[in-house]
């Protein structure tokens, strides 16, 4: 059997081990420790530092291919595996366009793929460039850090000029930064999507999003109201990216469904948190699809094996211990299937999920959220409001 290396040692990779035993193949994954999520689960586990070339290149010694469960590890280094004849999927140069969001701004503009307004943020003295933006395309404006960032970090909204400034202090402290339109929007979707070196692809059903916070805290599938039409549009437009870029693997496309239609928010190039529900929402889960991708092995079927899954997030809480909950959760819906990161508990942090299916969106949605709640606050969630 082939081994997969999957530098990072987080859920993702956690989860992609689950699917890797039913395939019966091998995965090795570099942690940063020992008690990293993946690190518990996984024998072939090795630590070292994913964005340290010698730790890379001792870790791919062996391997197959190379994939990610985070979009960190540094593109010159991912160029020297490839130079080493490892082969990486997703590759360097389509890796560049989740790792640099001003890189991805301008392949995506380039190939006329709906986005926001946007600029890059000049250096020194950013305060009038800033304004001028904001007389042009409106106030609010957001600001991004144009590499790193997740769950809200290094993003910034700025109400006014002043607000703006906050621009000044970041880019002294060496941040890269990217200006984009606030965008009015409905909702938030996502386009999950696969793609084999073969050149096969596959598409999700669209979901939505539920941000709070800047976390994404629930998933629906599919998203409710959405037209065939427009469901189509964003399936076919997440493919066209995937094919265009040369990704290998999953592709997550965030996107703003506006009253103009679809624009393209992020990408990542990975195993996503809109696609956890289909470890038992659909035929093939998000895991062992990338699996089936990056082995360039024919891929599975995307159907849905209920007319709704909500997959909600669990944050951790004011008390870490999550297991006494567990009857209550169980006994209380026993259709609704848990999954733990083996993460620590801190307060807002993700250490876990849980999922829901069933025809009654109301019902399959309260049933998500009673669940992740309860193993979030314990009896104390009634004195608690979402």
């Amino acid at each position: 059997m082939p081994v997969v290396g999957m530098a990072g040692g987080g859920q993702l990779a956690r989860m992609t081990q689950q699917a890797a035993i039913a395939l019966g193949v091998p995965l090795r994954v570099l942690a940063g420790a020992p008690d990293d999520s993946a690190a518990k689960v996984v024998s072939d586990a090795r630590v070292g530092n994913d964005r340290a070339l010698d730790d890379l290149l001792a870790f791919a010694q062996g391997c197959d291919v190379v994939t990610f469960d985070h979009e960190h590890v540094p593109g010159p280094h991912i160029q020297k595996l490839e130079a080493a004849g490892v082969p990486c999927r997703p590759g360097s140069a389509a890796l560049a366009h989740a790792q640099d969001k001003l890189v991805m701004r301008e392949r995506l503009s380039g190939l006329g793929v709906p986005c926001p307004a946007y600029a890059p943020v000049p250096s020194p003295d950013p305060a009038a460039f800033l304004e001028a933006f904001g007389r042009e395309h409106g106030w609010p404006l957001v600001l991004k850090s144009t590499r790193g960032g997740y769950d809200g970090k290094g993003v910034w909204v700025a109400g006014d000029p002043e607000e703006a400034r906050v621009a000044d202090r970041l880019q002294a402290e060496g941040v890269d930064l990217l200006v984009e339109e606030h965008v009015p929007f409905r909702r938030e979707l996502a386009a999950l999507v696969a793609r084999s070196p073969y050149g096969q692809g596959a598409a999700y059903p669209i979901v939505e999003t539920v941000q709070e916070g800047g976390i994404c805290v629930e998933v629906i599938s599919p998203a409710p109201g959405l037209s065939k039409d427009l469901a189509a549009e964003a399936q076919s437009l997440a493919l066209r990216v995937a094919e265009e870029l040369g990704v290998v693997g999953l592709l997550a496309v965030e996107l703003f469904e506006t009253e103009g239609g679809l624009l393209v928010n992020e990408l990542a190039m990975r195993p996503h948190n809109s696609g956890h529900w289909t470890i038992e929402g659909a035929r093939t889960s998000q895991f062992e699809q990338h699996l089936r991708a990056v082995l360039d092995l024919p891929l599975g079927s995307t159907e849905p094996t209920a007319p709704y899954a909500v997959m909600a997030n669990v944050l951790g809480g004011d008390d870490p211990e999550v297991y006494p909950r567990y009857i209550h959760v169980m006994a209380h819906d026993p259709g609704v299937k848990v999954h733990m990161y083996g993460k620590e508990s801190r307060p807002g942090r993700k250490i876990g999920h849980v999922t829901a299916l069933g025809a009654d969106l109301a019902e399959v949605r309260e049933r998500a959220r009673h669940a992740a709640d309860y193993l979030r606050w314990g009896p104390a969630m009634k004195d608690r409001a979402r």
